[in-house]
C-alpha cells in the first residue's frame, strides 16, 4: 500500500469534534471523539469509535450510556482539552461549565447541542472499539456552525 497516498485520502474524509461524556457512580469523565456518525433514522442510531487505552471505554461499556456535546467553530482549544489522555488531565471536566442530562450524564454548557444516547451493541476495530447507540434524548443550546477537524488542524486520523 502507498501510505502516503492512504494519509493523504484519509485526510480528505470529514470529521465534526465532540465531547463525549461518561459516567461511572459519582465519577465523570469526557473525551474528544471525531469518529462518530448517524448509521440510522428509525430508531435515530450513532456509531461511535472509542480508543481501547482510553479512560472512558470501561465506564461506557459499563453503563451501556454515553452523551454527545457537539463543539461549535471556534471552540478548537476547548476540543484539544478534552482530547488530552486522562493521565495528564484527570478531571477533564474542571475547567468546563456543564450540567446533566436526564439521565445523569454530563453536557457541556458552552456546546451547540447534544445527545444522549443509550449502547445496543459493540465491534471490535483494532485499536478501537465501535459503540452503536440509539439516540433517547437531545437537546439544542445554541446556533453555530459545528467544529471541524479541518479548522482545528489536528491530526488524529491517516
Amino acid at each position: 500500500m502507498d501510505l502516503a497516498a492512504k494519509k493523504t485520502v484519509l485526510r480528505m474524509f470529514t470529521y465534526g469534534l465532540h465531547a463525549i461524556s461518561v459516567r461511572d457512580g459519582d465519577r465523570v469523565n469526557a473525551f474528544t471523539a471525531n469518529w462518530i456518525t448517524q448509521v440510522a433514522f428509525e430508531p435515530p442510531m450513532i456509531a461511535l469509535a472509542v480508543q481501547n487505552a482510553g479512560a472512558s471505554i470501561d465506564p461506557l461499556r459499563e453503563s451501556g450510556r454515553f452523551a454527545v456535546s457537539v463543539f461549535g467553530t471556534g471552540q478548537r482549544e476547548l476540543a484539544g482539552h478534552f482530547g488530552r489522555p486522562s493521565a495528564r488531565t484527570p478531571d477533564k471536566l474542571a475547567i468546563a461549565a456543564w450540567h446533566l442530562s436526564p439521565v445523569g450524564l454530563p453536557i457541556l454548557d458552552e456546546a451547540l447541542g447534544w445527545l444522549e444516547c443509550s449502547v445496543r451493541g459493540s465491534l471490535p476495530a483494532g485499536d478501537h472499539t465501535v459503540f452503536v447507540a440509539e439516540v433517547v434524548e437531545a437537546g439544542v443550546l445554541r446556533e453555530d456552525q459545528p467544529l471541524s477537524m479541518a479548522e482545528t488542524g489536528f491530526r488524529y486520523y491517516g
